[in-house]
Parts: structure tokens; C-alpha cells; sequence
């Protein structure tokens, strides 16, 4: 499917059905690509946009994971808050840029807010519902075996909540990857969110699906290592029947 993606975007831009301003041909992004590869630009671009990403990343995955416990596994918590949680998550991240901005200034740090706040939200739901659903016959085992409260939650709710936690872990890569290009071209701080950006406003159609090439290539191997991991972590599962 992708090879014929590729072969008609290639054919659409040499019969010029799009203006080359606008649609360059993969030939042309491929061409941009090399270019600063051999430059060394293209990789200290990916390196700004791939450390903002993982670093709010892993800001929002502890604040999530660790929110997300302690509200799942109290019933008044999961009464008294969890309501409220579902009252702030449609705000837009985008929509606490400015304010963000005010405090922060057109910096790396306000970038890493921004990454953090939208991608708290899969992680903060998936682990208290991970959390709040563990089978009953489970505390049963918790309370025959005399488990204290931390015994509990570390050798029953959270593996039995790590699937969810993994699933929102996921989720939250995929939106942090977003925001920070996002940032990036609110800031205009480099990366490949910058790059885009002042290649849109030089018109140079090239660099911004070199730009947009590098993305997928990004999230793709992400996502290889995402599902590595969760290979690793939930290797106690049964495989799936054939």
C-alpha cells in the first residue's frame, strides 16, 4: 500500500495535476532528505523534536501513572475527583499555549508544558481505570494471602492495570509527538516543527514533506519500541489462540 501511495504521488506530480509549489514529487523530498542529511541538519532537527517529545513524555507519564493509582484505587477519590478530571480533559492543549506563554516566554520549557499537559490525559484515564477494575476475585487472593495495602496495589492492581497503563502510555507518545512539533512552531525554537514552518513560509514544498517524511519515520519507530516494551512487560499473558 505504501509503494502505491509513493507511485501515485509520483505520478500526479509529474503530470502536474498539483502545482510543484505546492506538491513536489517524492523524488524532491527524497532529494531534500539527502540533502541535509549530508549536512548534518536533518539530524540535529529530529534530536531537538525527539528529546522535547520524550522528555514530556516521561513528565507526564509519571505525573499520570502515579495520579492515576492513587485515584483508582480509592473509591472516594474515584467519586470526588475523577469527575472533575473529565471536566478539564477536553480542553485543547493548544488553547494553554498563550497562557503558557505569558509565564514561560517563547521557550524549550513552554514547549515541554504544553507536550505534558496533552499527553498526561490517556495516561491519567487508562490507569485509573486499569486500576479501578480489577477483577474481585483478585482482592479475594490479596486478602487470603494478608497483603497490606502496598503488597496490593504493586503485586495485584498493577499488573492486572498495566495493559490499560501501557494503552494510555501509547496514546500519550503519539499526542506528544504532535505537540511538540506544535511548540515548535508556535516558538519557532528549531526542530522539525520549526523546519516546517519557515519552509512553508519560504515556499519550499520540498523541505516540508522532508519535514513530514521524517515525522512518520519518527512516530514509526516509536511505536516499534513502544510495542517491544509491552511485549517485555506483558510477557505473563497468554498468547493468543490461533
Amino acid at each position: 500500500v505504501t509503494v502505491l501511495v509513493v507511485a501515485v504521488w509520483q505520478w500526479i506530480a509529474n503530470h502536474g495535476y498539483v502545482s510543484k509549489v505546492f506538491l513536489p514529487g517524492p523524488d524532491r523530498a527524497w532529494a531534500a532528505l539527502v540533502r541535509d542529511y549530508g549536512s548534518g541538519k536533518l539530524f540535529t532537527e529530529v534530536g531537538e523534536t525527539v528529546l522535547r517529545m520524550v522528555i514530556g513524555w516521561l513528565a507526564a507519564s509519571v505525573i499520570g501513572i502515579a495520579l492515576g493509582a492513587a485515584i483508582g484505587i480509592s473509591p472516594f477519590a474515584r467519586t470526588w475527583i475523577a469527575p472533575s478530571l473529565e471536566l478539564i480533559r477536553p480542553l485543547p492543549a493548544s488553547a494553554i499555549a498563550p497562557v503558557a506563554i505569558v509565564f514561560l516566554g517563547m521557550t524549550d520549557n513552554m514547549i515541554l508544558l504544553l507536550i505534558a499537559f496533552g499527553s498526561v490525559w490517556p495516561m491519567l484515564l487508562t490507569t485509573i481505570h486499569g486500576f479501578s477494575n480489577v477483577h474481585p476475585r483478585l482482592d479475594e487472593v490479596a486478602r487470603v494471602l494478608r497483603f497490606n495495602k502496598f503488597e496490593r496495589v504493586y503485586k495485584i492492581a498493577l499488573p492486572a492495570a498495566m495493559p490499560d497503563i501501557i494503552a494510555g502510555l501509547r496514546l500519550g507518545l503519539t499526542i506528544a509527538l504532535i505537540l511538540a512539533v506544535v511548540g515548535e512552531m508556535i516558538t519557532v525554537q528549531g526542530g522539525l516543527g520549526s523546519r516546517i514552518l519557515l519552509a512553508a513560509r519560504a515556499f519550499r514544498a520540498p523541505d516540508i514533506f522532508a519535514g513530514v517524511i521524517m515525522l512518520g519515520l519518527v512516530g514509526l519507530v516509536t511505536n516499534i519500541a513502544l510495542t517491544a516494551l509491552e511485549r517485555r512487560m506483558l510477557r505473563w499473558q497468554p498468547a493468543p489462540a490461533a
